[in-house]
């Protein structure tokens, strides 16, 4: 299973969806994430691919991880785990 494909399972589930209404271009919003999601779907993406996503959960706006789309997040955990490795 890819990175992009962890990735869209993890949220699907956060999302009580099936990976395949998640596309690269929703939305946390788009999929009904609450703040309270998007923190525990970092945390499960944080344990899944052992990184650490420099997140702030109480601004996530001054975060440097860009969450303004399924794609973004994507691209961000590849940065992440090709760092690591």
């Amino acid at each position: 299973m890819s990175i992009r494909d962890k990735v869209i399972a993890i949220i699907a589930e956060q999302a009580v969806l099936a990976p395949s209404d998640v596309t690269e271009q929703s939305t946390l919003e788009d999929l009904g994430i609450d703040s309270l999601g998007l923190v525990e779907s970092i945390f499960a993406i944080e344990e899944e691919f052992d990184i650490s996503i420099p997140f702030n959960a109480n601004d996530p706006s001054e975060s440097d991880f860009d969450i303004s789309n399924v794609g973004a997040i994507i691209t961000g955990i590849e940065k992440l785990a090709a760092e690591k490795s």
